[in-house]
């Protein structure tokens, strides 16, 4: 069956860094685009980062320069690297795995930055 599994997440203090993983199986990981989506507490899901599934890269504008995301199709996995955190980057962060007939989510993995 179709799985997406974060892990990485946790509290770091503000400037810290944190990596997220997302392993994925159960479907042909190299055909989807692969996001990580975040959401805040009262605040709506939200996209952070892009891999389509030929690389082309897409970023928020709130993240960029301080976070990249990178796809290793070998290893049915992708990253976040997150640097210069900030309090207001707090959430829950999703996988998730799209192509035109499926969307698949992971289960999420906190993320707290406070000192």
């Amino acid at each position: 069956q179709v799985q997406l599994v974060e892990s990485g997440g946790g509290l770091v203090q503000p400037g810290g860094s944190l990596r997220l993983s997302c392993a994925a199986s159960g479907f042909t990981f190299s055909s989807y685009a692969m996001s990580w989506y975040r959401q805040a507490p009262g605040k709506e899901r939200e996209l952070v980062a892009r891999v389509g599934s030929i690389g082309i890269t897409n970023t928020a504008d709130s993240v960029k320069g301080r976070f990249t995301m990178s796809r290793d199709n070998a290893k049915n996995t992708v990253y976040l690297q997150m640097n210069s955190l900030k309090p207001e980057d707090t959430a829950v962060y999703y996988c998730n795995a799209y192509s035109w007939k499926s969307d698949y989510w992971g289960q999420g993995t906190q993320v707290t930055v406070s000192s």
